[in-house]
C-alpha cells in the first residue's frame, strides 16, 4: 500500500500535480553520502556484475566463468560496501546467513548436470513481509515482530526453493506495508530506519517496497520480490527506475505474506529488465489451497512469460493513453510524450483515453477496505506466528510502550482506526468492497468500447525529498489505483529522467493478460532502453 494522502483524499491530493522540491535535505547527516573509510570497493559504479541479467548470470555459470557461491558472495560484498557503508542505501534490513550454502547447493546440481531453471543458482532480495521458514525473521519493519522467525516458507518462498534462487536476504519497507499513519514517511520502519533512493540520495525511493526498489536497482541483487496493495510495487519501481509487475490478485499465492487487503494484495517482481521480471514470474505461480483466490488462475497461468518478450509485440496494439496526464509538471508531460511517439514507431494505435476520474470517486471505499481486511488479516497472521504480539490491539499497545523507537517521526492512526472496525460481515464493509472493486467493470468497460490491448500512463512524478517531519509529499501523475482496485495486472517501465530522478511508463490491462504486457513492456524497454545504473548523487 502506497498513497495513504490518496485514500483519504483522493481528489485533493492523490493526482494533484506539483513540482518536486530540488535540494533539500541536504542539511540533514543521514541525507549525504558516507565519504570516510572509503575504499575501491565502496565505489558504488565499480562493480562487475553492474546491470547484469538472469540471462547473463545463467551463461557466466554455464561456461564456468561464476559459481553461483561467487555471485552470491559478490552480492553480499557489494551489500557491505555500499548499502552499509558508502553511500549507505540501507535497502537491506537482514542477509540470510544461509545463502552461501543455498548457492553452493545450487552448484552441486549444476555440476552433475541438474539444472532448475532460469533462476538456479539467481541471488534474490524478498520484502520483509515475507516468510521464509530459515533463520532470517519476518517483521514487516516493525520492532514489535522482532524475533519472529517462521515457521515454514510462505508459497512463493517454497516456488523460488523449488526454482533453484538463492534467497540473499529480506529489504526494508515502510513500515506494515504503509499502513500505520497518514503522515508516514515511505522507506522507514521501525527496525529497518530510512532507506534512501539510490540515483538520488536525498530523495525518497517510496513504497511500501522501498527496500527492494532500492536494492535492485543498486545492483545489490539480481531480482527482487516486492508486494503491492496499491502501488507498493509500481510506485518504488517508478522512483528507482526499475521494472515492477503487479500480477492479477490469484496468480501468486499471499499465504505466509503479512497482509493488508484480501482484495487487492499481491507480490510480485521488481527487475532491471522486463525478462527478468517474467522469468520470476511464471515460476511462483500456482494454485494454493491456503489462498483460495488462487484457485482461480487454473488454466490461466502460462508456463514460460519470457516467450512473449518479442521486439515487435507493440505492432497492431491498439493503447488507450491516459488523456490527464496529457497536463502538469512540463518534464515528465514531455517524456509521456517521447514514450508515446516511441510506441507509434513500434506500430501501436494510440487513443486518448480517461480512466482515472472514473475511478478516482472510489478512493474512500478502497480505504475501508483495507482498513477492515488489514485487521481481520493481520490478525489471522499474528495468531499463528511467532512474535510476541498476536492481535493489532496488541501491536498498537506496544507502539505505545515503545512510542520513543517505533514511532519518533509518525503515530498510528490508521491502525487505531482499523482496530475500531468490526469483522466482515459488517455492511460497510460489504457495500465498500463492491465500490470498490467496480473499478474492474471500468476498466473492462473501457477496454471494450474502445478495442483495447492495454491502457498506458506516466506511473508517478519523479521523487520527493525525504521528510520524516512532514511525511511522504505529493508529486502527481499516481496511476496504480485502477488496477489495484481491480486486481489487475500493471506493468511499469523506466520511461525517462527528470533531473536525474527516474520516472516510469505503465501498462495495464484486464485479468490474466500479464504476457500482454510483458510483450509491449518489453517492445517499449528494447525501443527506449530508457534504464540506466543510479548515480548515488548526494542531492539534485
Amino acid at each position: 500500500m502506497n498513497r495513504r494522502k490518496f485514500l483519504l483524499n483522493t481528489a485533493a491530493t492523490g493526482l494533484a500535480v506539483t513540482v518536486a522540491n530540488v535540494g533539500c535535505n541536504t542539511h540533514r547527516p543521514e541525507a549525504a553520502a558516507n565519504k570516510s573509510n572509503k575504499s575501491e570497493t565502496d565505489q558504488p559504479g565499480e562493480f562487475d556484475l553492474n546491470e547484469v541479467t538472469v540471462e547473463e548470470l545463467q551463461t557466466k555459470m554455464k561456461n564456468g566463468e561464476l559459481s553461483s557461491r561467487a555471485i552470491t558472495q559478490k552480492y553480499l560484498d557489494r551489500i557491505e560496501a555500499i548499502d552499509k557503508r558508502g553511500p549507505a542505501i540501507n535497502a537491506v534490513i537482514e542477509v540470510n546467513p544461509d545463502a552461501l550454502s543455498i548457492a553452493d547447493a545450487m552448484d552441486v546440481e549444476r555440476k552433475a548436470g541438474k539444472i532448475r531453471g532460469p533462476l538456479h543458482g539467481i541471488p534474490i532480495l524478498i520484502k520483509d513481509n515475507i516468510d521464509t521458514g530459515d533463520r532470517m525473521m519476518t517483521t514487516a519493519g516493525s520492532l514489535a515482530l522482532v524475533g519472529n522467525i517462521a515457521s515454514k516458507d510462505s508459497f512463493i518462498v517454497a516456488k523460488l526453493r523449488e526454482a533453484g534462487a538463492v534467497l540473499l536476504g529480506k529489504t526494508n519497507l515502510s513500515e506494515w506495508a504503509n499502513l500505520r499513519s497518514t503522515r508516514s514517511t515511505s522507506g522507514w520502519s521501525s527496525r529497518g530506519g530510512q532507506t534512501k533512493n539510490p540515483n538520488v540520495l536525498d530523495r525518497n525511493p517510496c513504497g511500501s517496497s522501498s527496500g527492494t526498489g532500492a536494492g535492485v536497482s543498486a545492483n545489490l541483487s539480481a531480482i527482487g520480490i516486492g508486494t503491492e496493495t496499491d502501488g507498493s510495487i509500481i510506485a518504488p519501481a517508478s522512483f528507482c527506475g526499475l521494472v515492477g509487475l503487479k500480477p492479477t490478485v490469484g496468480l501468486w499465492s499471499r499465504s505466509g505474506i503479512i497482509p493488508i487487503s484480501a482484495t487487492q494484495d499481491t507480490a510480485g517482481p521488481m527487475t532491471r529488465t522486463v525478462k527478468d521480471a517474467a522469468f520470476l514470474l511464471g515460476a511462483l505461480a500456482g494454485e494454493d489451497g491456503a489462498d483460495p483466490v488462487t484457485l482461480n488462475s487454473k488454466g490461466k497461468v502460462q508456463p514460460d512469460y519470457a516467450v512473449f518478450c518479442k521486439t515487435d509485440a507493440l505492432k497492431g496494439k491498439r493503447i488507450g493513453i491516459e488523456k490527464s496526464f496529457l497536463k502538469g509538471h512540463e518534464s515528465v508531460v514531455a517524456l509521456y510524450k517521447e514514450a508515446i511517439e516511441t510506441l507509434k514507431q513500434q506500430g501501436a494505435e494510440i487513443m486518448e483515453v480517461e480512466l482515472v476520474k472514473q475511478v478516482d470517486p472510489l478512493g474512500a471505499a478502497e480505504f475501508l477496505v483495507m482498513q477492515y481486511e488489514f485487521k481481520d488479516g493481520v490478525n489471522k497472521y499474528l495468531a499463528g506466528a511467532n512474535a510476541q504480539v498476536k492481535s493489532v490491539a496488541d501491536v498498537i499497545a506496544f507502539n505505545k510502550e515503545n512510542e520513543e523507537k517505533v514511532m519518533p517521526y509518525f503515530k498510528q492512526e490508521i491502525m487505531e482506526m482499523s482496530e475500531a472496525k468490526g469483522g466482515l460481515d459488517q455492511k460497510e464493509y460489504q457495500d465498500a468492497v463492491k465500490t470498490s472493486t467496480s473499478a474492474r467493470h471500468i476498466i473492462d468497460d473501457l477496454m471494450k468500447e474502445k478495442n483495447l490491448h492495454a491502457i498506458c500512463s506516466t506511473s508517478f512524478g519523479p521523487a520527493h525529498c525525504t521528510d520524516l517531519v512532514n511525511g511522504d509529499q505529493n508529486v502527481g501523475f499516481y496511476f496504480p489505483p485502477p488496477a489495484a482496485m481491480a486486481g489487475y495486472p500493471h506493468l511499469t517501465v523506466p520511461m525517462g529522467y527528470v533531473t536525474d530522478l527516474p520516472v516510469g511508463l505503465s501498462f495495464i490491462a484486464g485479468a490474466w493478460q500479464e504476457g500482454e504486457l510483458i510483450g509491449m513492456g518489453y517492445a517499449y524497454e528494447q525501443a527506449s532502453r530508457k534504464r540506466k545504473a543510479p548515480a548515488f548523487k548526494p542531492t539534485v
